[in-house]
C-alpha cells in the first residue's frame, strides 16, 4: 500500500496540514457555516485478454472510492476552509489502494485579490486530449492513464484580479512523485516503476520548493493564458535498476524550466482551442504543443440534445526518441449531451499515432440515477503492434469498467 510515498513530503504535508488549522482555528468561530457532502463509488473493470505480463491480474478488477468534502465559510464568506480526502481499496493492486490529501486549504477574499494556502487542486489547459500547460499538479497515475486525476499539491497562491488580467504567484513546497501500478496491476509498462528508488536532480529532493506564475484574460471572443514554471518536472525519466535480482524502472526527476500559452476562441458554434510549451531540462530542451476545435450542433433532430464533434493534432518537437504519447499524433471525438433530467452524457475519442500506426479508443458515457446515484461506463481499446511505442505495452488491456457513484 502506498499512502503519501515519500515521507519527506508526508512530513512537509503534516506541517502545512496542522499551520493551516492552527492558522484557521482561532478565526473559525460559532457562526461559521458548515457543508458536508462526497461521494462513495464501486468500479468493477473487466478486461477481455488475458494479461500481456507475468504477475498480472486476470480479467476482472473490483476497487472502492471514499470522497468526502467538507467546508466550511465565515466573515461574510470572505474565509472558507476546505478539506478533500482520498481512498480507494483496489482488488488486486496493493499500489493502486492508497489515500491522499485532494484538499486542505485556506482561502481568504479581498477587494482585487485572493489568497489561497494550503493542499489545493489546479488546473491550467483548454485542450481536450491532453494538457501541456497543466503543470502544478502531478498526475494520480494509478486512477487512471489519461493524466486527468491529480494528487493535492501544498501551495501558497495570490492571485491578483487587474484591468490587463489575472495573474497568480504560486510558491510550492514539497514535490509529490508521481504514482503508478505495481506488478500485479493492468495498464502499465513491461517492467514495473520501483518509486522506492526514486532519485532527484534537486539537492533537497522531494523538499525542494518550485515557482511559478500565470497571467489570464478574456478579450472579446478569446481566453488567453500565459504561465512561467520552475522546479521538479512532473513528468519522471524512467531509467533501468535493480530491486534484488528483479530489473525495475527507477524514476528520476528533473529540475525544469517551462514557459507555456493556452488559447480559446468563441466563436458561434466553434470553439477553437491551442496549448503550446517550451520547457528546458538537463537533458533535453523542446517545444510541444496540442490544438484543435470543437464544433457543437445544438438542438440536433429539434430535441434538447446538443452534439460537439472535435479534432485535435498533438506534436513534439523529440519526434520518436520522446516516451511523450503525442509526439505526432491525431485524436477526433464527439460529445453528446442529452440535457435531460438524468444529465446523460456520452463522450468517444480515437487517438492515431501518425509514426507508429497505432490506435486508442476511449469511451465515456454516464447517467444520473434520482438525486444521488450515477452510473458511468467506460471503455479503453488499444492497438499497437511496434514494439518501440508506449502504447504497446497495454495492447492486451481492453476493458469496460461499469461504475456506481452513491452521493451524500
Amino acid at each position: 500500500m502506498s499512502l503519501l510515498r515519500s515521507s519527506h513530503v508526508q512530513h512537509g504535508i503534516k506541517l502545512t496540514s496542522m499551520g493551516l488549522i492552527l492558522a484557521c482555528s482561532s478565526q473559525v468561530h460559532a457562526s461559521a457555516e458548515f457543508e458536508a457532502s462526497g461521494k462513495v463509488t464501486a468500479e468493477l473493470r473487466l478486461f477481455s485478454e488475458n494479461p500481456q505480463y507475468a504477475d498480472q491480474y486476470q480479467d476482472a478488477n473490483l476497487s472502492i472510492a471514499v470522497e468526502p468534502d467538507f467546508f466550511w465559510q465565515w466573515n461574510d464568506a470572505l474565509d472558507s476552509l476546505s478539506f478533500k480526502p482520498f481512498f480507494r481499496l483496489d482488488q488486486h493492486d496493493n499500489e493502486r489502494t492508497h489515500a491522499d490529501i485532494r484538499e486542505l486549504s485556506w482561502v481568504h477574499q479581498g477587494d482585487d485579490w485572493e489568497l489561497r494556502s494550503g493542499i489545493r487542486k489546479v488546473f491550467w489547459g483548454v485542450t481536450e486530449f491532453q494538457h501541456l500547460v497543466d503543470v502544478i499538479n502531478q498526475s494520480d497515475g494509478i486512477e487512471d492513464i489519461d493524466g486527468e486525476d491529480k494528487l493535492g499539491q501544498p501551495m501558497i497562491n495570490l492571485s491578483l484580479v487587474k484591468s490587463w488580467g489575472i495573474v497568480d504567484l504560486y510558491l510550492l513546497p514539497g514535490f509529490r512523485e508521481q504514482t503508478f501500478p505495481g506488478k500485479k496491476g493492468r495498464l502499465r509498462s513491461s517492467l514495473v516503476v520501483d518509486t522506492d528508488q526514486a532519485q532527484f536532480e534537486a539537492g533537497n529532493e522531494a523538499m525542494h520548493t518550485d515557482l511559478a506564475i500565470r497571467w489570464s484574460q478574456s478579450v472579446g471572443d478569446f481566453d488567453l493564458g500565459a504561465h512561467w514554471f520552475r522546479g521538479t518536472n512532473r513528468d519522471p525519466i524512467l531509467e533501468m535498476g535493480m530491486k534484488g535480482s528483479e530489473m525495475v524502472l527507477v524514476p528520476y526527476y528533473e529540475q525544469m524550466n517551462q514557459v507555456g500559452f493556452d488559447l480559446q476562441a468563441t466563436i458561434e458554434s466553434w470553439l477553437w482551442k491551442a496549448e503550446t510549451i517550451w520547457r528546458n531540462s538537463e537533458s533535453d530542451t523542446y517545444w510541444a504543443a496540442q490544438a484543435g476545435f470543437e464544433y457543437t450542433f445544438y438542438g440536433i433532430q429539434e430535441s434538447y440534445a446538443d452534439l460537439g464533434v472535435l479534432l485535435e493534432y498533438g506534436w513534439d518537437q523529440r519526434g520518436k526518441k520522446t516516451k511523450a504519447i503525442f509526439q505526432n499524433d491525431i485524436s477526433v471525438g464527439a460529445r453528446l449531451a442529452l440535457n435531460d433530467t438524468a444529465s446523460t452524457e456520452l463522450l468517444a475519442g480515437v487517438i492515431y499515432d501518425v509514426d507508429y500506426g497505432s490506435t486508442s479508443l476511449q469511451l465515456e458515457a454516464s447517467r444520473r440515477l434520482g438525486d444521488k446515484w450515477k452510473i458511468t461506463l467506460d471503455g479503453r481499446f488499444f492497438s499497437a503492434d511496434d514494439s518501440a511505442d508506449m502504447m504497446s505495452s497495454m495492447d492486451k488491456d481492453d476493458h469496460i469498467q461499469i461504475g456506481v457513484e452513491r452521493y451524500f
